[in-house]
């Protein structure tokens, strides 16, 4: 029988679907500064800020969710 998750596996959950938002974030100008074939130090600054505007999503959204949730600890409903 299938029971609910510890906290590790919501941690765990949580952490990797914030490395991709990030990943995702963060590649994205590079791939667009390729239709206008960039030097190779335009393609660094391109990550480079993809990678700080991806660490600002990740924040933005972890911070919007622990309002949502109210705390960080669900408390047990079997009592």
């Amino acid at each position: 029988m299938v029971g609910p998750i510890t906290e590790a596996e919501r941690d765990a959950g949580n952490r990797r679907i914030k490395l991709v938002i990030l990943l995702i974030v963060a590649t994205s100008p590079p791939l667009i500064s390729l239709q206008f074939d960039p030097s190779p130090l335009e393609l660094l600054a391109a990550l480079g800020a993809g990678t700080a505007l991806g660490l600002v999503v990740v924040w933005y959204l972890s911070r919007l969710g622990t309002e949502f949730a109210g705390s960080s600890r669900r408390p047990d409903r079997r009592q």
